[in-house]
């Protein structure tokens, strides 16, 4: 059994006892991610998701993947208000491969400048 657990020095380093990613043998699991360090910090729900999705993109290019590559994904949002720009977001980002999704509305997150985190499954090659 492969096992290994990733911090990327291209992203801000955990603010808790986490690895950004743990990879067990063909399958990445990435933490819940979300804006807080970034400038999108504060700001829509949107930003916040294109800003997350651009941290994703450096665990993917790091790890030689992409986004066709994502098998799932769980949304946790803060309100339900922003639904239809989160939507156009995730849809750009996807680049037509959609995963298996879940979207939950929570009542905060560890920040209340933080209105998103999203978590993601990747397959890896063998």
């Amino acid at each position: 059994m492969m096992l290994k657990r990733t911090n990327y020095p291209s992203l801000p380093e955990p603010a808790g006892p986490y690895s950004v990613s743990v990879r067990h043998n063909n399958t990445l699991y990435l933490s819940g991610m979300t804006a807080f360090g970034t400038a999108a910090q504060g700001k829509s729900m949107a930003q916040q998701a294109d800003a997350l999705f651009k941290q994703i993109k450096r665990v993917t290019d790091a790890e030689g993947i992409s986004m066709r590559d994502l098998i799932k994904v769980t949304v946790f949002v803060t309100s339900m208000d922003e639904l239809g720009a989160l939507r156009e977001i995730l849809v750009k980002h996807y680049d037509g491969a959609f995963p298996a999704s879940s979207l939950v509305r929570v009542a905060g997150l560890f920040s209340p400048e933080v209105s998103i985190e999203i978590e993601a499954v990747f397959a890896l090659p063998s």
